[in-house]
């Protein structure tokens, strides 16, 4: 194996046969191309959302609305995707839910107008709510614990590089083509991911090109003392569980925080009184800075493990981080400064990007495989309730305060800044070792 390594030819496992090297992070590599094909279909709406307002003339309210549509679809998609995933595995399940996605997106030049609109984003987000659970699940597949929260950053930091290149995609598009074309060039994104995502996925257990020395590693890693005997929960029985509320809360709390951002970053600019072309360098600063927290979460937690830490204490370690570090929205309601307001919000961003990475990793400490993206979906439905209500908040009070020009989101700001701070706290309190982790129920953490 080491001399075909050495020599340039593929290396080939104890019974001959032609394998991948490193084949785990091969398939965390796709789990991340999903991410980012995903997070660039959704940030279309949002980056054309200043000129189809003109358009059409809707109201701050009436894009809410819309963008509402899209998280309320999200919200139970998220729980059914995630039981999805773990009755139909992995890779037919994400297999569904990236065709439909891309399908809707290649559709979406068929609106018209406001209903339309509206009809499109939520059928867009019913779609794209299977990522993340079907992404949560396959890290648990694929890999050793020491390694969960790199592999999750590294898949999670898609939304970010996705929503830092929408940008430079969409509006590029959209200024020479319309805003018909900016919808279907990313749905066609989804067409070779499909193609490479069928040849390369399939359990540990039965893969054909993974070598004998990863298969034991990865395998070995997930026996536990005592798990032939473990109760597999319903979903019931996962909700009675003070954990599954730590990890709902985990995301519920800081998630709708980032996409206010990700949805509203451009109004708040012009709010700001700073065009949307000069303010171009800003719109893809906190997602690069997300993208950086995300790998730092993951890769802290990691080392710590490593070093000695529990799993509990190192994945807590970060999430205080992240959530102290979210706090640095708020100094942004005192200035107008293009190049302090991006710093701020990139700052705030980077410690997001760790919470989340945590936050994502936690149904992969915390669960069983038959359960795991289960509870990433309930957290991920969590997260969309929340976001619905800080849209709701958004639309309403920013055209209730028009009259206060640079100030009109002065209050949300303040609100982002404490609400993943007090997410913090509840799952401090709640992610911990209990009776229901002596049943079984949960792994030690």
């Amino acid at each position: 194996m080491e001399q075909a390594a050495h020599s340039g030819e593929p290396p080939h496992d104890s019974g001959g046969r032609r394998t991948i090297r490193h084949l785990r992070w091969w398939i965390g590599g796709l789990l991340f191309l999903s991410t980012v094909i995903n997070y660039v279909d959704r940030q279309t709406l949002s980056l054309l959302a200043p000129f189809l307002k003109r358009d059409y003339h809707w109201t701050n309210t009436d894009y809410a609305a819309i963008v509402i549509a899209f998280r309320a679809a999200y919200s139970i998609g998220q729980t059914l995707c995630g039981r999805l995933m773990d009755r139909v595995g992995t890779r037919r399940g994400l297999t569904i839910t990236v065709a439909w996605y891309s399908l809707v997106s290649l559709l979406t030049p068929l609106a018209r107008g406001f209903y339309s609109f509206l009809g499109f984003r939520f059928l867009l987000g019913a779609a794209e709510s299977g990522n993340w659970p079907g992404a949560t699940k396959a890290v648990s597949e694929w890999f050793p614990k020491h390694e969960r929260g790199l592999a999750t950053a590294l898949f999670d930091s898609g939304s970010s590089i996705g929503g830092a290149i929408a940008p430079f995609i969409v509006l590029w598009i959209y200024f020479r083509y319309g805003w018909r074309t900016a919808f279907v060039v990313p749905g066609l994104l989804g067409i070779p991911w499909l193609l490479a995502w069928r040849w390369l996925y399939y359990t540990p257990q039965e893969h054909p090109r993974m070598g004998d020395a990863e298969r034991s590693m990865v395998l070995a890693d997930r026996q536990e003392p005592g798990s032939e005997n473990k109760v597999h929960p319903r979903w019931w029985d996962l909700l009675k569980l003070r954990q599954t509320w730590g990890t709902i809360i985990a995301r519920a709390f800081p998630d709708p925080v980032f996409f206010f951002i990700a949805d509203w970053f451009p109004i708040y600019l012009v709010a700001k009184g700073i065009s949307l072309k000069s303010g171009l360098i800003a719109v893809w600063i906190p997602f690069l800075a997300a993208d950086l927290g995300n790998f730092f979460g993951g890769g802290m937690s990691g080392h710590l493990i490593k070093r000695g830490w529990s799993v509990g204490n190192a994945r807590k370690a970060l999430a205080v981080f992240g959530g102290v570090g979210v706090t640095l929205l708020i100094p942004t309601i005192f200035t107008v400064n293009l190049y302090l307001i991006a710093l701020l919000f990139a700052l705030a961003t980077f410690s997001y990007g760790a919470f989340t990475t945590i936050a994502n990793v936690l149904p992969s400490d915390l669960f069983h495989s038959d359960s795991v993206a289960s509870v990433s979906g309930f957290s991920g439905t969590g997260a969309a309730i929340g976001t619905i209500i800080v849209f709701l908040l958004a639309g309403r009070l920013s055209d209730a305060r028009l009259s206060t020009g640079t100030h009109l989101f002065d209050p949300l700001m303040v609100v982002a800044g404490l609400i993943p701070f007090t997410g913090m706290l509840l799952v401090l309190l709640l992610v911990q070792n209990t009776e229901a982790t002596d049943r079984g129920l949960v792994r030690r953490i």
